[in-house]
């Protein structure tokens, strides 16, 4: 049966970009069987990359805000990879959050839950995944988030 994302992301105001291309000699994504490896995404929202330090020049709500981009972008990269079809998506399987962030910020959780909450506004259960919350000293382009995702299609 067919979820109706592209439905449920209207509703809640929601459009998935093209697929970002990929920043360097990788691949976007990669498909294995009905699973779907889709390399980091960085917060890009409408155009323009979202940056900065937590705990130094950004804070823990541009930090969420950024995790949810890079969860709009993981999207378009499962759409890509299912021939412009989101409808296939099955679940979400799992998410690894990377947070730039300063030596003491503590919540890298919550700065995923951005993505995490997002997804499961968007999906319902099928949302829900299991999850690593990883806090480093620096991020490609001193991006505030990266995320990569596993995914299941039908």
């Amino acid at each position: 049966m067919k979820r109706k994302i592209l439905a449920r992301l209207a509703d809640l105001g929601l459009e998935l970009p093209s697929a970002p291309p990929p920043a360097a000699n990788y691949s976007p994504y990669c498909i294995i069987g009905d699973i779907v490896y889709v390399s980091g995404q960085l917060p890009i929202e409408s155009g323009s990359l979202i940056e900065g330090k937590i705990g130094d020049d950004a804070d823990l709500e541009q930090g969420r805000r950024a995790a949810a981009a890079c969860a709009i972008n993981l999207l378009a990269q499962v759409q890509a990879a299912c021939d412009g079809d989101i409808e296939n998506l099955a679940r979400v399987v799992k998410l690894t959050g990377f947070v730039n962030a300063t030596a003491d910020f503590r919540d890298h959780p919550k700065v995923i839950n951005g993505a995490s909450d997002l997804l499961v506004e968007i999906l319902g259960d099928a949302g829900r995944h299991c999850r690593s919350a990883v806090g480093v000293a620096s991020l490609p382009f001193n991006a505030t988030v990266e995320i990569e995702g596993i995914f299941q299609i039908v």
